[in-house]
């Protein structure tokens, strides 16, 4: 089973994606399960996990009606408050829909890179501990240190970086993005997604360029604690989504098939389908 652990749908008509304006024209329009369906037919991929794009719930409730209605949707990682005074129960609220894998705090949009260490969010992620729920860290590079210690304080909580933490690709710096990646591995907690690298790049990039940042997420966490995302239709904005596919295979290529199959969908199932979701994955 191939499953893509990072994509989005969107209607523009809904208004809650401020982020999404006329300027980012390749992809300021409507997305939805037709206009995915080709590219997961090409890359062979099965199933996908369908991530929030809009700070609010209401997107969440939109995305798991998706997700209810197209097979192709293995789960969705949604949205909360947490920093809504009632945000553990708001978490219970939307986890009695199964096909809720996750919840994702929009965290590099937040001005306060200690966000996630402050004393109101531990409650929200012991509710989501308690609902099987998995955290998606959205991140940059100056937020790893502090989700080290976040992964610390919640050793039993299930932490996915998303991007790989957006390293700095177009300006060709590694450091320190690449030991902080290398400390938060470690965390036997955490594991990391092979996606959005593609859009952290320069026009023109291409593997050359990637491929030392490719393999710095390889050597830190290994083919078991990776998952292949490909953040469409975002990735409209860098390149294809085949283009995308070709440069994760290429750099799978000396991997055994086992190890290439749990980078391909056997991690994304592990991690997020074990509970919760379309378990069948």
């Amino acid at each position: 089973m191939r499953i893509d652990a990072h994509q989005h749908y969107w209607s523009l008509a809904r208004g809650d994606y401020g982020w999404l304006t006329p300027e980012l024209a390749a992809i300021h329009r409507d997305f939805g399960p037709t206009d995915l369906a080709p590219h997961l037919a090409a890359g062979r991929i099965d199933r996908t996990l369908l991530v929030q794009a809009a700070p609010t719930e209401a997107e969440t409730r939109y995305l798991l009606d998706l997700a209810a209605r197209h097979e192709t949707i293995a789960g969705v990682v949604g949205w909360v408050d947490f920093d809504a005074p009632d945000a553990p129960r708001r978490v219970a609220a939307l986890a009695t829909d199964p096909l809720l894998v996750g919840l994702r705090p929009m965290i590099h949009d937040i001005a306060d890179p200690d966000w996630m260490l402050g004393p109101s969010i531990l409650p929200v992620l012991r509710a989501m501990m308690d609902e099987g729920l998995v955290f998606d860290a959205l991140v940059r590079p100056p937020h790893l240190s502090r989700l080290i210690v976040l992964a610390d304080r919640m050793p039993d909580l299930a932490i996915v970086v998303d991007h790989a933490a957006k390293p700095l690709i177009r300006q060709r710096i590694q450091e320190p993005w690449s030991s902080d990646l290398a400390a938060l591995a470690r965390r036997p907690n955490v594991v990391v997604k092979l996606s959005g690298m593609l859009t952290e790049a320069a026009p023109g990039d291409g593997m050359y360029h990637l491929y030392p940042f490719i393999r710095t997420v390889l050597e830190a966490f290994g083919p078991e604690r990776i998952l292949f995302g490909s953040d469409w239709p975002v990735l409209n904005l860098a390149g294809t989504y085949a283009d995308w596919l070709d440069i994760v295979e290429r750099t799978m290529a000396g991997l055994s098939g086992e190890a290439q199959s749990a980078i391909m969908g056997g991690n994304a199932a592990r991690i997020y389908l074990s509970k919760r979701g379309r378990r069948q994955c």
